[in-house]
């Protein structure tokens, strides 16, 4: 069994034992831990869940939408066929609508159909989050000259959460924090995710930090270290428990497969000339085997 499944699992299983039932802004109560640690050694293990079906190629575009093509627009994802953020793009009329949990006059959280207007200029947009801040403040150009220049330096800290443009953000960023340092030859890196959604969120985002680690890497020479995890609110959703429970049934019936390798083409060190397009020809997870998807909903 994988570490990361491993690793994976003692999470869930804690949610279920220790977690407290809160509500929320979406309507569906969530079962949440007040924060959670991990890491995982990437130079060992690339982490990709096994006892589920991970959609990798969502994932890592996603990720390079962000960081690489310093993107907000949706549809750059859609004409890859990653429909992972419809729910919360802007119509083309600048107005994204939705129903959600709001507090009312009483200071109560109370179902409420909302229309917010963001303007005709953001739509198509998940508005001014993501590879918006991304893009606005060279988080990937700096980093990497930093790594080349300089790769002692404590200061390679990068943040997607940005006061100024959070009335702006249709979602605000859940991973919102990298913190990037070299130790000898090894780049390591620290990831703090605000909220996660354990069963659909978290598995991408892992998967994906830990493709972003290997680029940059790939991209500095630099060989690979630890990846260390901060979640302040890692949740699961009441109507995704049956899920999880399947999924530990599977870890400890069934899961015994080994973990996959991740493949850079050694030809492309620019990360800004790594293939994004839909067969992302760059970039190949080897040798993936899974017990097979789990259907969770999403709770928006």
């Amino acid at each position: 069994m994988t570490k990361w499944d491993k690793e994976y699992i003692k999470l869930c299983k804690k949610v279920l034992k220790d977690g407290v039932e809160v509500e929320n802004r979406t309507g569906i109560n969530s079962v949440k831990l007040d924060g959670y640690y991990f890491e995982l050694d990437l130079e060992k293990e690339f982490p990709v869940l096994t006892t589920k079906k991970l959609y990798f190629r969502q994932a890592i575009l996603e990720m390079l939408w962000i960081y690489q093509a310093q993107s907000n627009d949706v549809r750059w994802l859609q004409e890859r066929d990653v429909h992972i953020w419809d729910e919360w793009q802007i119509d083309k009329d600048g107005k994204w609508k939705a129903t959600q949990m709001i507090l009312d006059e009483n200071e109560k959280l109370v179902k409420k159909d909302i229309v917010r207007d963001f303007g005709q200029d953001l739509a198509y947009t998940i508005g001014t989050a993501y590879g918006f801040i991304a893009g606005r403040y060279k988080f990937m150009e700096n980093l990497i000259n930093k790594l080349k220049t300089n790769p002692t330096d404590r200061r390679m800290v990068y943040t997607l959460w940005q006061d100024e443009f959070m009335k702006t953000a249709v979602l605000p960023s859940c991973v919102w924090s990298t913190e990037w340092n070299v130790t000898g030859d090894k780049l390591n890196l620290w990831v703090h995710q605000r909220s996660a959604d354990i069963p659909l969120g978290l598995p991408f985002n892992v998967t994906q930090y830990a493709v972003l680690a290997n680029l940059i890497a790939h991209c500095t020479g630099l060989k690979l270290g630890k990846m260390r995890y901060s979640i302040n609110d890692p949740h699961v959703y009441v109507n995704q428990i049956d899920g999880i429970k399947e999924q530990i049934i599977r870890y400890e019936t069934e899961g015994d497969l080994p973990a996959p390798k991740l493949w850079i083409n050694p030809e492309v060190k620019d990360f800004f000339k790594i293939d994004n397009s839909k067969e992302l020809k760059d970039i190949k997870i080897e040798g993936y085997q899974d017990l097979g998807p789990i259907s969770f909903p999403l709770a928006q």
